[in-house]
């Protein structure tokens, strides 16, 4: 028979897999399936499920199937265009919003660049709506993911098509912001992770700076001070194995109170400093 347990249970796929997937094919709740675990699809579902469970054998990512992915309690839209949200990321924003002593709810001026989707840009608007979050991305594609996800989770974000921060270079006077945050690609490029896993189908420039996985790094510490106040404060997200060289960089370039914050896997995931009257940059 083709009922619906049968068919995941025919699947080749994990459980939880096979079930996220006939949630979607059938626009059912978990509840659903479980009450009709016994009733006989429809030819149209059961082929919509077939051609899902195919895609996922091939290796497609689950959140590009479906076409969502959660992160920090929240659903984003997410497609190839744009980088999966990962758990990693959550570390960044768990420290922006309770590690860094930035004032709730004051107006402060808060940048991302290279927003992908949004989940950090839209995250702090969300989390903190007397920010005023401003966002910026190379790729238009992504900034449309990111407008969506931010106009249907209500959050307030202001969008730049930018490479980096060139979309302010020659204003004056020159944007200041508080508070300045990046997750850029910083994946090597003969890293063997490229080439595996749902890493396959992610948009390789999203991924890699096609050189040592720092360049980007070293670009931004070199023009982000130009536009942070006074107080003002940079944080990455980098590599697990990254925290040493982007704690040298943000300190020889003239950044103060430097430190790396751990993932909740006990890796360096997050590094950055402050923007002070003492500090000296290069």
């Amino acid at each position: 028979m083709n009922t619906l347990n049968d068919l995941m249970q025919r699947s080749g796929l994990p459980q939880l897999e096979a079930r996220m997937l006939m949630q979607y094919a059938t626009g059912w709740s978990r509840v659903s399936l479980i009450s009709r675990g016994l009733d006989a699809l429809p030819v149209a579902q059961i082929q919509l499920f077939s051609d899902l469970v195919n895609r996922r054998l091939n290796g497609e990512p689950m959140a590009y199937i479906v076409g969502v992915r959660e992160f920090y309690g929240r659903d984003f839209k997410v497609n190839p265009n744009v980088l999966i949200p990962r758990p990693d990321t959550e570390t960044l924003i768990e420290w922006v919003l309770n590690g860094c002593h930035l004032a709730v709810e004051q107006a402060l001026d808060v940048l991302d660049l290279g927003v992908g989707s949004g989940a950090i840009a839209v995250t702090l608007a969300c989390e903190r709506p007397a920010w005023r979050v401003s966002a910026v991305d190379i790729s238009v594609d992504a900034l449309s993911v990111a407008a969506e996800n931010a106009a249907a989770l209500g959050a307030k974000v202001s969008f730049f098509e930018s490479d980096w921060l060139t979309v302010f270079d020659g204003l004056s006077p020159s944007p200041k912001f508080d508070l300045i945050v990046s997750n850029p690609p910083y994946v090597a490029t003969g890293d063997g992770h490229l080439s595996q896993g749902d890493v396959r189908f992610e948009p390789r420039k999203a991924l890699t700076d096609g050189s040592d996985g720092l360049t980007n790094y070293a670009l931004l510490v070199q023009t982000v001070p130009k536009y942070l106040k006074n107080g003002g404060q940079l944080w990455f997200e980098h590599g697990y194995d990254q925290g040493n060289a982007v704690r040298q960089m943000l300190t020889q370039a003239g950044f103060d109170t430097v430190k790396t914050i751990k993932d909740l896997s006990g890796n360096e995931r997050v590094s950055g400093g402050y923007k002070t009257t003492a500090s000296s940059f290069l």
